[in-house]
């Protein structure tokens, strides 16, 4: 049985499908979309209804039967197909990339002419701004951690690692026993028994500022479980607090380094996020490192925490002596 979502995808890819096929055997048309006969006669018979406003006699798509095949005689503006944004190829070429070099993949042929068709097709099409590669978050030294991890696990080995807690704004030395590879909306992540937190944790791979593998074998205990990610890797926790922030184009890089749930493009290129915090007092240095480029909505009381502490800062610096030269 098929559903909407299945079809309208291939409705929208038929007609560009079918003009470069004219009187294609529709028998042949079918098993190309993976469908039966049937289900492709009722997607036609569908297509007839669609086409330009005004819904008339010229405006809607027209097709010509003979026999088993068909023909588009009108295409009502639908010849091209369907392509990727720049952005959903990035997502999709990191997250191929990574699926590349996971151990134990059968057929890593299949995805590296995959790898190349979209990297093929992105670079003829890509809107500017928009880099195609290994992706817009991973740089060459997160590339190079991604390595050494992937080494560990194909080894099963132990990993040393000093990592940055954006939450808590603190590096950390642990021994974790990693477990998998994931990509989370082009984010590259560890995920691991972590011996120092005695439980199963998330590592984004561009947070880890040295890794190596250790001697040790890695040794996740029974009741290691994978992370349920059905609600996202920030899923929220009963009595986390949420602040609704204002940033300014020069912040937006807020959204991209911290959890963020976007809410609102806002004129002149701000935005509007919702962000989960755990600790005040980090929430209100973060906002105060941003200067006049972050502004918060709520709640209130984080908002005054936030110009309590400014204006701490700047009775402090009143009774400071000036460097600068009279």
């Amino acid at each position: 049985m098929t559903t909407a979502t299945d079809r309208m995808p291939r409705l929208l890819a038929l007609v560009p499908y079918l003009l470069a096929r004219p009187g294609i055997r529709i028998d042949d048309a079918a098993r190309d979309f993976g469908v039966t006969p049937k289900q492709l006669r009722r997607d036609l018979e569908l297509l007839w209804m669609c086409g330009l406003p005004g819904y008339g006699p010229g405006d809607l798509i027209d097709l010509s039967f003979a026999g088993d095949t068909v023909t588009v005689t009108f295409d009502a503006g639908m010849n091209r197909p369907l392509r990727l944004t720049g952005g959903e190829a990035t997502a999709l070429l990191v997250a191929l990339r990574a699926l590349a070099e996971t151990p134990g993949l059968l057929d890593t042929d299949a995805v590296r002419r995959a790898i190349a068709k979209i990297e093929s097709a992105a670079g003829q099409a890509q809107p500017s701004g928009v880099v195609v590669g290994l992706g817009v978050r991973e740089g060459e030294k997160t590339a190079h951690t991604r390595g050494v991890v992937q080494r560990a696990l194909q080894a099963k080995r132990a990993l040393r690692i000093r990592y940055y807690t954006a939450s808590r704004d603190e590096i950390t030395e642990r021994t974790v026993d990693p477990m998998r590879l994931l990509i989370v909306q082009a984010v590259g992540y560890l995920e691991a028994w972590c011996r120092r937190a005695e439980g199963v944790r998330l590592f984004r791979l561009d947070r880890i500022d040295d890794v190596r593998v250790l001697d040790e074998p890695a040794a996740p205990p029974p009741t290691a479980r994978p992370t349920d990610l059905t609600d996202g890797v920030f899923a929220a926790r009963p009595g986390q607090r949420a602040a609704e922030l204002v940033l300014d184009p020069d912040a937006r890089w807020v959204a991209e380094y911290y959890p963020c749930e976007e809410l609102a493009e806002l004129p002149g290129g701000r935005l509007r996020v919702r962000m989960r915090y755990g600790d005040e007092s980090w929430m209100v240095r973060l906002v105060l490192s941003l200067g006049g480029d972050a502004r918060v909505e709520s709640p209130p009381d984080l908002a005054e925490a936030a110009r309590r502490r400014a204006a701490d800062a700047l009775a402090r610096a009143r009774h400071l002596p000036s460097t600068l030269s009279q």
